[in-house]
């Protein structure tokens, strides 16, 4: 079995180590995120190692330098190539898409697509003779968010060709960073769920690469997570001092990124989720919703709703006027965004049945991947309330709770 090693806090060499435990107002900043703590060791810890990094946008300094860029202009990383996730390594591409292979304008480096190709990865690392793997994206912490799949194909490829895979680890922005919501089932692993996790898994993607590799990879990964120092678990993100860059399209502010987890069931379904507006998972609707939805979402602890009207630019109902509901986040300790979202669904079905589910087939409905769990349509259909529908998943969130506890790095307190 192949060792996990965490790269700051107690697991670092004594410089390190007296450098996370310093007080963050010493340190100048509150939170560094594991891409800084690498760069300010010269990245020591890649040194005589062919590397290859998978990384997007988001895989930025605080002075929103990229890492690939520094690596690259450092002469002290082997840097041999960059592999995109969804919507590609500098972002060019929409929903659904990854980005051909092309040699970046701005290094020279090769940049493979990593999206959504379960067979590729291991190919991919191959070609490139690479001997580490480092992986930095920001994630938003929802099951279906594909970065996290994507870093799981690379830690099983890296596996089974015996490199080494190191994690830059990143803040969680999700409210709280509890477990919840439904737990998937393997019937319907998909690229937006491959594994048995919490729709909301509450983790950074350093303690998810632990799970991945302790609960699903048999141990076959060596895997070193570089911490974050700074950082505590429930911390907002506006509170890390961090610049936020979209890690996707339509995830511009932190805001969108509170309220993903749940709202973007609303892709499951007939309704605009807001893509192709400035509020992409906060607005919501399709044409002829009025008033009538909006007045039955009183009451939902930490939200407010605003009766809305919006055109999307492109994706469902582009072009055409929705009436709908702008959700607001008030309280976000309160807020959850997985039983807001399904009160909101289970609402909207009663004032508006004329919009459903959006299917491929009559036995393939886009709610199940993303719930993981047919059960939670088939409640909803059968008339069930919100409280009858989250109780489906109470038991098997407990036991994913109970698992992923000894892969938490970070507690409520500053590391």
């Amino acid at each position: 079995m192949k060792r996990r090693t965490v790269i700051g806090g107690a697991a670092a060499g004594a410089a390190l180590a007296a450098t996370a435990a310093a007080p963050a107002a010493a340190r100048g900043r509150r939170v560094r995120t594991g891409a800084e703590v690498l760069a300010r060791d010269d990245f020591r810890d890649l040194a005589g190692q062919r590397v290859g990094v998978v990384s997007n946008p988001t895989g930025v300094l605080p002075d929103l330098s990229h890492e690939v860029d520094l690596m690259h202009g450092s002469g002290k990383v082997d840097l041999a190539a960059v592999f995109g996730p969804e919507h590609g390594f500098r972002g060019v591409s929409q929903a659904g898409e990854g980005e051909e292979f092309f040699l970046d304008p701005k290094t020279g480096l090769p940049v493979y697509n990593a999206y959504n190709d379960m067979d590729r990865m291991a190919e991919l690392f191959a070609e490139t003779g690479i001997e580490t793997v480092v992986f930095d994206i920001q994630d938003v912490g929802a099951r279906f968010y594909t970065y996290i799949w994507t870093m799981y194909l690379a830690m099983e490829a890296a596996g089974q060709l015996g490199l080494r895979f190191v994690v830059l680890d990143r803040p969680n922005p999700g409210t709280g960073l509890a477990a919840s919501g439904p737990v998937l089932h393997p019937e319907h692993a998909t690229f937006v769920g491959l594994k048995p996790i919490a729709q909301r898994h509450g983790m950074t993607v350093g303690e998810l690469a632990g799970l991945f590799n302790g609960e699903f990879l048999g141990g076959a990964v060596d895997l070193a997570v570089v911490r974050m120092e700074g950082w505590r678990r429930g911390m907002h993100f506006e509170e890390t001092g961090l610049p936020w860059v979209p890690p996707s399209p339509n995830m511009p502010t932190v805001a969108t990124a509170v309220v993903y987890p749940g709202t973007c069931l609303f892709e499951a379904t007939a309704l605009s989720e807001g893509r192709g507006t400035t509020k992409p998972f906060e607005l919501l609707g399709a044409p002829g919703i009025d008033h009538a939805w909006s007045e039955e979402l009183e009451g939902l602890p930490g939200t407010a709703f605003r009766e809305a009207y919006f055109t999307p630019t492109f994706s469902k109902w582009s072009g055409k006027v929705c009436g709908g509901v702008e959700l607001q986040v008030t309280r976000r300790d309160e807020f959850d965004p997985i039983r807001t979202a399904l009160a909101m669904i289970v609402a909207q079905r009663r004032a508006f049945p004329q919009y459903g589910w959006r299917s491929q087939d009559v036995t393939s409905f886009w709610l199940d991947k993303l719930t993981g769990n047919q059960a939670v349509r088939l409640a909803i259909e059968a008339g069930a309330d919100v409280d009858e529908v989250t109780a489906l998943w109470s038991d098997e969130l407990d036991a994913f709770s109970e698992q992923r506890e000894s892969y938490l790095l970070y507690r409520g307190t500053a590391q």
